[in-house]
């Protein structure tokens, strides 16, 4: 075991992961049913959207808001100094309307509510590039930025981050994460195998390399025509839905609350499918109060025409279909069942096989429109959720959780239709969802202007004043301002991004060799976000890598979503684990450039170097101090390995500020 030999530099990420980042709830909702999901892996934003309805202070913005300031109370605290010229508050400039900021700091004028300052160069580049492309920028990335001086440095950093091959690594990582792209999902025992991971992971990569407009994307996944799993990707969508020990309906149902929760952000609609809002979903969502399990039938009969079929290549290895109207699914959503995964669904009393009763035909369940006689139901639907002004507000609100911290919806995915509309607000005791619900119609309408354009909506997002704002604050926040968007909350880097910088950083460039991946055409990964899942990465002499990534709470892509959320894990594995250790070999073909080119320097420059390929900064004169102390005695080598591993384990390392 490796303990530091600069405790001060590593104490920050160890104190962090004990003292706030787990939040307890301050309430308990209650609910029947023990089988919902309420109860499952996803009971924490079930209970923190509940909690939020009913007016109690929302954990998950607690846990940020607490986060962020332990995170820059630890910086300052391990000597770290803010770069000078980072006093300029946004607050008093005037901005276009119907723009980000035009909205944001209306609000903040209105509550009477200083914003942080606007955030350093140095802390710019690498937040926005770390955000965009999911690595850490080089030293000369970050010098060269500093250095210019031209007005639209920010902007056109932005436009080059964007057209990367990075930015399409890092944004396919999170949407095989939304889509829930793997090989397996053990919830289920559904089995895509490699080659249909690989087809959908392509599908994926290749969609957002050539910029694809995101309603199409939906449309393809939602309405393929198919073919079979492992040749087009887009089938592999609606097989995630695919439910086993259990009628059709089971999957049918599980595939409609994957439309409504992805493409909608409308978790509750999986809810509906099993019994009516009245009396179940009382403190969750209005809109779904008032909506019966009938009207989520009827939703769900848009797939009751298409059977996901397996064809058997040898001994337990077999291929999906995607198929509609084939021998067995020619009726609409049938009532007939008393077993399964949800409860009975069973027809009126006196209604018979074969009787209009006993089928519940397609009706899209926000608007009430429906396919036409003959049609084909799922490209029906794909309009009907592509045109639905709710799918342009959930892709915003995703995109801008990932960018803020958090949603103005947030969990991003518990959208109550019924508390959207600024101009109709709910009745009391019920207030409107959004933080900013007028901000978080205005961007979905500049989304469907650009024609579904993700690029677009991203480059709108981290060019606006708000994402530019300090994670730091003068003063005592309030965490009544949490909603607000009045600082940059931190976050904890994904395991992909730590793995990645500590190759960028040092100048080792792992190879591995997925099983599977590089038999279809694809080449051997080097950096993490090009990994095509986020289960079972090999060791390739690298030490337990698949183990490091796991710590840091990458989830499963089924049943265990991402989280960043800290543990003791995180911190022992960064301090002890074999492959974080492999990245300080100063002999040997794995030997760290970053530390054996850099031997021969004074220390004042060497320490500058370290900072700065690690940190995407150069040290505080108190940082400096220390170090150059730390390394004028004893083994030089020995010091900067040890100096090394220290940076690696500092909170800047670790989180994006």
């Amino acid at each position: 075991m490796r303990w530091p030999r600069w405790g001060w530099v590593v104490g920050g990420f160890s104190l962090l992961v004990f003292c706030g980042l787990v939040v307890g709830q301050d309430g308990q909702l209650s609910i029947e049913h023990p089988e919902c999901s309420y109860f499952g892996p996803q009971r924490d934003k079930f209970a923190a959207a509940g909690l939020k309805a009913q007016g109690v202070q929302w954990s998950r913005a607690r846990a940020l808001s607490s986060l962020t300031e332990q995170a820059i109370r630890m910086r300052s605290a391990e000597g770290f100094e803010p770069p000078r010229g980072s006093t300029h508050h946004p607050i008093g400039e005037s901005f276009p309307a119907g723009s980000i900021d035009a909205y944001i700091f209306s609000d903040l004028r209105t509550n009477g509510i200083t914003p942080a300052p606007r955030t350093t160069d140095w802390e710019f580049i690498r937040r926005v590039t770390l955000d965009l492309t999911g690595r850490i920028p080089s030293p000369a990335q970050v010098l060269s930025f500093v250095n210019d001086t031209t007005p639209d440095k920010r902007s056109r950093l932005i436009d080059q981050l964007l057209a990367s091959p990075e930015w399409v690594d890092k944004w396919t990582m999170y949407f095989g994460d939304l889509y829930q792209n793997s090989v397996t999902k053990p919830s289920t025992g559904l089995n895509r195998f490699v080659q249909g991971r690989n087809a959908f992971y392509q599908w994926i990569h290749d969609s957002l390399a050539n910029g694809k407009p995101y309603n199409q994307m939906a449309s393809e996944l939602i309405a393929t025509a198919g073919g079979n799993s492992y040749s087009d990707g887009t089938t592999n969508w609606a097989l995630g839905g695919w439910v086993s020990n259990g009628p059709v309906q089971d999957t049918t149902d599980q595939i409609t609350a994957n439309v409504a929760d992805t493409f909608l952000g409308i978790a509750h609609v999986n809810c509906l499918l099993c019994h009516n809002g009245r009396g179940h979903l009382d403190t969750l969502s209005l809109w779904a109060t008032g909506t019966t399990r009938y009207q989520a039938w009827q939703l769900a009969s848009f797939f009751s025409h298409t059977q996901l079929a397996r064809t058997t290549i040898s001994s337990n290895v077999y291929y999906w279909t995607l198929a509609d109207n084939t021998r067995g699914y020619t009726n609409d959503y049938t009532l007939n069942t008393t077993s399964g995964n949800r409860p009975a669904r069973t027809a009126p009393t006196g209604c018979k096989s074969g009787q209009p009763c006993y089928y519940v035909p397609p009706m899209y369940i926000f608007t009430g429109s429906a396919p036409t006689a003959g049609s084909d139901y799922r490209a029906a639907l794909a309009k009907d959720v592509t045109g639905d002004f709710q799918f342009a507000r959930a892709l915003v609100n995703y995109m801008w959780a990932e960018f803020l911290g958090m949603g103005m919806v947030d969990p991003p995915d518990t959208f109550d239709p019924a508390r959207l509309d600024p101009d109709n607000p709910p009745p009391s005791p019920w207030t409107l969802q959004a933080s900013n619900p007028r901000l978080l119609n205005g961007l979905a309408t500049h989304f469907v202007e650009s024609g579904f354009n993700v690029k677009a909506l991203m480059r709108e997002i981290v060019n606006s004043q708000t994402y530019q704002l300090s994670s730091r604050y003068e003063g005592q926040w309030n965490e009544a301002w949490n909603q607000y968007f009045a600082r940059k909350f931190v976050r904890r880097l994904w395991g992909e991004e730590i793995h990645d910088a500590l190759v960028v950083s040092s100048g080792i460039v792992p190879s591995y060799t997925v099983t599977g991946f590089s038999d279809q055409g694809f080449t051997p990964v080097s950096y993490a976000m090009k990994l095509p899942d986020v289960v079972n990465v090999p060791n390739n002499g690298r030490g337990n890598v698949s183990t490091f990534l796991d710590t840091f709470l990458r989830g499963n892509r089924d049943d265990q979503p991402r989280k960043g959320e800290g543990s003791i894990l995180q911190a022992l594995n960064q301090m002890n684990n074999s492959f974080v250790e492999g990245f300080l070999l100063t002999s040997g073909a794995s030997a760290s450039p970053l530390i054996t080119k850099n031997l021969t320097l004074n220390n004042t420059d060497l320490v500058n170097t370290l900072y700065l390929s690690i940190l995407s900064r150069y040290p505080s004169g108190a940082e400096l101090a220390k170090s150059q102390t730390a390394l004028s005695s004893g083994n030089r080598t020995q010091a900067v390995q040890d100096l090394v591993w220290s940076l690696y384990n500092k909170v800047d390392f670790l989180f994006n500020y």
